[in-house]
């Protein structure tokens, strides 16, 4: 399966070895995101992600598509929850896989800048009693921007 989003709890370390398993070509890249128990405004209990599953699921697809063109990529896997998660409980994973450990690791920081501003996504943080639903920060933006811009397209 190449794109999972799952309300069920993920297991990196286990993702990354069945990756590893069937793809053992040159280069391979992993990222796993996991919540964090901070913001800008101080600490974080918990996180509630939602989305629209199928949405989501077919947004990841097409992400992992253009990785793969872009990049020259042999395989690739995202995998993405949702729903309640506590502070340090993995949230998202991204393998690739490349002929060059190039390719394999910009297709994989490609993956997770545009799937943090593309993605059909919304986060809401909880913090005590209080509640804060997450905009997009314009450093996201940024990161994002920078795959369309002069000299960084592959």
């Amino acid at each position: 399966m190449l794109v999972q989003v799952t309300e069920e709890a993920i297991d990196p370390g286990d993702l990354a070895t069945r990756f590893y398993s069937r793809h053992p070509d040159a280069a391979v890249a992993t990222f796993a995101g996991f919540v964090r128990d901070f913001n800008d405004q101080g600490q974080v209990d918990r996180l509630y992600l939602e989305c629209y599953v199928e949405m989501a699921t077919r947004v990841l697809n097409d992400l992992g598509k253009t990785a793969q063109e872009r990049f020259g990529l042999r395989a690739w896997q995202i995998v993405h929850r949702f729903g309640q998660m506590e502070t340090e409980d993995p949230i998202v994973f991204v393998a690739t896989s490349a002929d060059h450990r190039g390719e394999a690791f910009a297709a994989c920081e490609f993956v997770m800048d545009t799937l943090k501003t593309d993605a059909p996504f919304w986060k809401r943080e909880h913090s005590g009693d209080e509640r804060q639903w997450v905009t997009v920060k314009a450093v996201d933006k940024d990161r994002r921007e920078r795959w369309s811009t002069e000299g960084l397209d592959q």
